[in-house]
């Protein structure tokens, strides 16, 4: 009891102490505060308050268009001079207003721009906060969002949190039609985005390579693995069948934008063969091809009755445990034989890419980073998530369309990766393949572990 007595004279204490805010004033100012902006401030405290039973967001809003209206005033008078007052050396002069539109709330609100021309009447001279807040890009952004996150063109202003009713009357660009068009605007900037960025800047360790499906159109999609362990999208395609064609063209892309197989770079691929033989055709013998285990194993179980998969499973596996590439061969080569007999499509599975298997075997890759290589996860996991933020899309009319919501996707699932498993380890080996050709494979004994 007495503590807490203490405790709460000393804090009485404290507040008596501190002075009220009209006696920090020095000259005309609050400290740090010039007096009329502080003024300025409490009145949009009190109106904010006063819009409060509409919503947090209608009184943000209500408040916003108060102050985009005083900057364009105070741009106007910058340029113009104050109202009123002829200036003859004046550059520019105030040319009425006209009806104009800027992104609050996610869509678009009526607003009253004022006009500025110069003085010879030349041209009209752009207020630098309007042009700010009517950028079509904030639209975008709220609609991708909301459109990646499931919700449809139909819904979407019935989603939108109210922005108080004079700004409501004044609200527009909602509609299906204005969202779809807002939506396809910004998904084909993310893909512009997407298939333009430089790749000359960095150095490039690992690329994995996977294909996917939106309806009848079949896309392949990069995803590329900087020496510090960043996750970075790098493009994607789409054509009706994972063909060389379409892979060919992939490649063919990332090495027009600069990425170099020169220094060494690992490849993880599912195990398909067009990428197999496009690989070393655009990039050369510097470009290592990595096969993804789990793809290989499902391959070789998918051949097996179920009661065989678990002794299979645990052979190949154990192999591919194996820290030496030729005793890892070895086993791989008896276990194809095992089976040659009662189960041939397995074995001829087994032996088809079975070197590619063992890439990272061969670069003596273990800890943390084998777990990041010898599969192609990481791709999966991003186009896991391209997919489920296409879940809602149920006709895609064509190929554009497809390609636009994948891009959207890669850059969103961007936001979510984090650097990949054993990134310390990944100088070591890029260290290591710099010294690496697909004929030098059977000599590498640096080890790149963790």
């Amino acid at each position: 009891m007495t503590d807490k007595h203490t405790s709460n004279q000393g804090r009485e204490r404290l507040l008596r102490s501190v002075p009220p805010l009209q006696d920090q004033t020095a000259g005309d100012e609050l400290v740090g505060l010039p007096v009329p902006l502080a003024a300025k401030v409490d009145g949009y405290v009190v109106r904010f308050a006063s819009q409060l039973r509409q919503g947090v967001l209608a009184a943000s809003v209500a408040i916003g268009l108060e102050v985009l209206e005083e900057l364009m005033a105070a741009e106007v008078e910058v340029l113009a001079g104050p109202k009123g007052k002829h200036d003859p050396d004046r550059r520019f002069y105030r040319h009425g207003t006209e009806d104009g539109s800027v992104t609050l709330g996610g869509r678009r609100v009526e607003v009253r721009r004022p006009r500025v021309r110069t003085a010879d009447d030349a041209a009209e001279a752009p207020l630098a906060a309007y042009e700010t807040a009517k950028a079509a890009d904030l639209l975008g952004e709220h609609m991708v969002g909301a459109m990646l996150a499931g919700l449809s063109t139909r819904r979407y202003p019935a989603a939108l949190e109210p922005v108080g009713e004079q700004t409501d009357s004044r609200a527009k660009s909602t509609s299906k039609s204005s969202v779809s068009r807002a939506f396809v605007a910004a998904t084909a900037e993310r893909l512009e985005q997407l298939v333009s960025q430089p790749l000359d800047d960095q150095r490039w360790v690992i690329i994995y390579i996977d294909g996917f499906t939106f309806g009848q159109h079949q896309l392949v999609a990069a995803l590329g693995v900087t020496s510090d362990g960043r996750k970075v999208p790098l493009a994607v395609v789409e054509g009706s069948t994972e063909n060389a064609t379409l892979v060919r063209r992939l490649l063919a892309d990332l090495a027009d934008r600069g990425l170099d197989a020169s220094r060494g770079l690992l490849f993880v691929v599912d195990g398909s063969k067009a990428l197999s033989s496009a690989i070393p055709a655009v990039f050369g013998d510097n470009a290592l091809i990595g096969r993804c285990r789990l793809h290989k194993e499902r391959n070789v179980l998918d051949h097996l009755p179920e009661a065989q998969h678990a002794w299979v499973r645990r052979k190949l596996r154990g192999a591919w445990a194996q820290p030496d590439a030729d005793d890892a061969r070895r086993d791989l080569e008896a276990l194809a034989r095992a089976l040659q007999r009662k189960h041939p499509g397995a074995a001829a599975s087994l032996r088809e890419g079975l070197e590619e298997t063992l890439t990272v075997t061969k670069l003596k890759i273990d800890g943390s980073l084998l777990k990041t290589v010898f599969s192609t996860n990481p791709v999966e996991s991003m186009i896991e998530i391209i997919r489920d933020h296409a879940a809602n899309v149920k006709r895609w009319r064509d190929g554009e369309m497809a390609l636009r919501w994948a891009a959207a996707g890669m850059i969103c699932a961007q936001g979510q990766f984090r650097r990949v498993k054993g990134y310390r380890q990944l100088p070591e080996l890029a260290r290591r393949l710099e010294h690496v050709t697909t004929d030098q494979m059977g000599n590498l004994d640096l080890a790149v572990t963790g």
